[in-house]
């Protein structure tokens, strides 16, 4: 239990927890993820999981999965097995805790029967198109269905009828009889239940009716002993329809029924990406990303192919925050976190994207060493290991400049710089193609400066990574960018398409990279940093001898540098 001073430095939702156990209204907290298995989750539902997953955690008490699986024209089982792996990947642990909403099917019967019984129900043979202009607006009332006044025991026969498959589907409704003038829409005599023959993933042919979710949703938390119903904020005014459901239960059912209490928080959106699931199949469908796990899709499982880690999420999503009204994050603080912890996790390798080659003239040929490199200098006790170092090597083609201006500090004709671990090395000669392109670099080495530091004391400016021609493994990588280039790709003027933002160079491949040998039999989702470069992660296309490494994030928001330089213009 927790004590005055502490409840005050809780965010609002524990804050009323930290009450509700206070006062004795619960004994245990008992929450809940709720996902309709209808699609991947995004960043977005990472939010409420760990809303849900951290208060059961903090209080001793109780976390639920539970799939809403309520529609069977849109629900697939890949879609379970897929929740399951991102809830499972973010930590959060919901042990017996697995339920699905369909098997309460048979009890969400029964509690429609009671309210059929008590003449708070009745079947609607209005069509759907109908049934939502008699709804009215906000300004007018709704009007009542001439059905409405069907008696208790017709409605119960032709309840009965459409369980047993009689009717086709759409040609009939159950609806609450609530109030067809109540200020909030929600209220106004809602479906409850739709005919349906369809085949369902978890009950097969069992059921052709089936509830809707603000019907089945407080009657699920109510068999499951849910205490704290949690909630994004475009459900806050669903919760009167909540609330009038399971109080009419608890009035005329004949077993005790259990209330839960529905709390609402702001989801998040986040800048350069857009989270509606209707978009994102969208951009699916067209064509203008690959799949629900392309790298660049703000989906759980395309962040974890790209290489985040939920360690990441957890720190973005903890600094975000729990709160009353709908924000917008930085995907900047977001890349932000991630580096903070990839640059504690990550090992270091070296990788060239761009290969230049270079010779080493006075280096003896068929010769070659091993040389230390650090794998982790945050991590001391990662230790080092061993890359192969010989007379032909790989250089960034960006780390050479035949004329260079000022401030260039890399490798140029005449001037010495330092190979990482290595040795100091000086441009004596280029080679270039017909176009006047240099394909190939000649340079000397100083033997004295091996490991990188000259005992005369001289220093150099540039350091250099590189790979062994010899040992070097040839592979692709894949440089993800933001998906947009606008903030908030949804605000286009009239006449626009928010599509138009999508970025053009939010991926570029690049093949004939050159890594170190030790990168050559890498399992996918391995992480690491290319010096000098950036993160990486084994993508699933890999194959032995010819990975591909996806960046995940740049050493530092050059984004964001580049926007302000774009202003500047």
């Amino acid at each position: 239990m927790t004590n005055p001073e502490q409840t005050q430095s809780l965010d609002f939702i524990r804050r009323k927890i930290a009450d509700d156990l206070e006062s004795g209204k619960y004994d245990r907290v008992v929450t809940r993820f709720p996902p309709e298995p209808n699609g991947y989750l995004h960043i977005g539902h990472a939010k409420a999981i760990r809303i849900n997953y951290g208060i059961a955690r903090d209080f001793d008490g109780e976390f639920h999965l539970r799939f809403d699986d309520t529609n069977p024209v849109k629900e697939e089982a890949e879609f379970v097995e897929a929740i399951k792996d991102d809830v499972a990947w973010l930590g959060c642990d919901w042990g017996e805790h697995l339920y699905f909403a369909s098997d309460c099917f048979e009890k969400m019967y029964a509690c429609a029967v009671t309210l059929i019984k008590a003449s708070l129900a009745y079947v609607d043979d209005l069509p759907a198109d109908r049934i939502s202009a008699d709804r009215g607006t906000l300004t007018t009332p709704g009007v009542e269905s001439p059905f409405r006044r069907r008696s208790v025991e017709e409605n119960l026969e032709l309840f009965e009828r459409m369980k047993a498959g009689e009717f086709p589907d759409g040609s009939r409704v159950l609806r609450a009889k609530i109030d067809m003038s109540h200020p909030n829409m929600n209220m106004r005599d809602p479906v409850m239940y739709r005919i349906l023959h369809a085949h369902h993933p978890h009950r097969g042919e069992d059921w052709c009716i089936y509830p809707m979710y603000d019907w089945a949703h407080g009657i699920e938390d109510s068999i499951e002993g849910v205490t704290h119903s949690l909630c994004s904020l475009e459900f806050e005014n669903h919760r009167p329809l909540y609330d009038w459901f399971l109080d009419r239960l608890i009035e005329h059912h004949g077993e005790h029924v259990h209330k839960p209490e529905q709390t609402e928080f702001a989801r998040f959106n986040l800048t350069y990406t857009v989270m509606s699931k209707r978009k994102l199949r969208e951009l699916i469908e067209g064509g203008y990303v690959n799949g629900w796990d392309d790298p660049r899709m703000p989906t759980l499982c395309a962040l974890r192919r790209r290489g985040f880690t939920p360690e990441a999420i957890g720190e973005f999503l903890d600094r975000v925050g729990i709160a009353k009204f709908t924000g917008t994050s930085e995907i900047s603080l977001l890349e932000h976190c991630l580096r903070r912890d990839l640059n504690k996790s990550s090992p270091r390798v070296m990788a060239v994207l761009r290969p230049l080659k270079v010779v080493i003239t006075n280096y003896p040929e068929g010769k070659s060493e091993e040389l230390d490199a650090i794998n982790n200098p945050e991590d001391p006790s990662a230790g080092v290991r061993k890359v192969p170092f010989s007379r032909e090597i790989y250089i960034e083609r960006d780390d050479f400049m035949e004329d260079p201006p000022r401030k260039f500090f890399r490798l140029a004709p005449g001037r010495e710089v330092r190979l990482r671990y290595a040795y100091f090395i000086t441009c004596t000669d280029i080679v270039k193609d017909d176009s006047g392109q240099p394909v190939e670099l000649h340079c000397t080495y100083d033997p004295a400066t091996r490991g990188g530091d000259a005992p005369d004391g001289r220093k150099v400016k540039g350091t250099l990574h590189w790979v062994s021609a010899a040992h070097a493994i040839d592979a692709e990588a894949r440089l993800y960018d933001h998906l947009f280039t606008r903030e908030d790709p949804s605000d286009v003027p009239e006449g626009h398409d928010w599509k138009e933002n999508l970025n053009p160079a939010s991926l570029e491949v690049l093949t004939g990279c050159r890594l170190e040998p030790s990168l050559a039999s890498v399992e996918p989702g391995y992480r690491c940093q290319f010096e000098r470069l950036g993160y990486f992660c084994a993508d699933p296309d890999s194959t032995p001898g010819a990975p591909v490494f996806n960046r995940t994030v740049t050493l530092r928001d050059t984004w964001k540098k580049m926007q302000k330089m774009q202003k500047k213009q």
